[in-house]
């Protein structure tokens, strides 16, 4: 069993098909057996990305639909949510004072720096982090996780 943290520009990916899609489902795939981490604040912005798509024109409305109602149900049954509390956006805060990051990416980073400490404290293997974000992604690195760009796989 493998452990993944998803970002929201990656998550979206299984929901709206776009470079990368393919890979992300397979890791998703139940079948794989893996474990997989979100911030709770991706739901928030999976969401919002496909009802973006939808009103934009890049996915019909009824796809949209479709998607955000399947997002919704395996965000309540399938992934594993970090919570916001006050010690992540502690240790978020901190972060960011280090690292040129939006808000939710160094509070999505926070939080797999968490979970990556936890596999480790456990004796698991290291969390990859799975994301689009160049900038997410270059900061991740720094901190020593493992990263995985779902765009160099298409």
């Amino acid at each position: 069993m493998a452990v993944y943290f998803f970002d929201s520009s990656a998550l979206v990916k299984r929901y709206v098909t776009e470079t990368g899609t393919a890979w992300v489902i397979s890791v998703l795939d139940p079948g794989a057996a893996n474990a997989i981490y979100l911030a709770r604040i991706a739901g928030v912005e999976v969401v919002s990305a496909i009802a973006r798509r939808a009103r934009g024109g890049d996915i019909t409305l009824s796809d949209g639909a479709a998607a955000i109602g399947q997002f919704r149900h395996e965000f309540a049954t399938t992934y594993c949510t970090v919570e916001i509390n006050q010690a992540l956006i502690a240790r978020a805060m901190d972060v960011a004072e280090s690292r040129a990051l939006r808000g939710y990416d160094v509070v999505q980073l926070a939080a797999a720096m968490e979970v990556n400490a936890y596999c480790l404290a456990l004796g698991i293997l290291p969390l990859t982090l799975v994301s689009s974000d160049a900038a997410l992604n270059a900061a991740a690195v720094s901190e020593g996780l493992i990263v995985e760009d779902p765009n160099t796989h298409p």
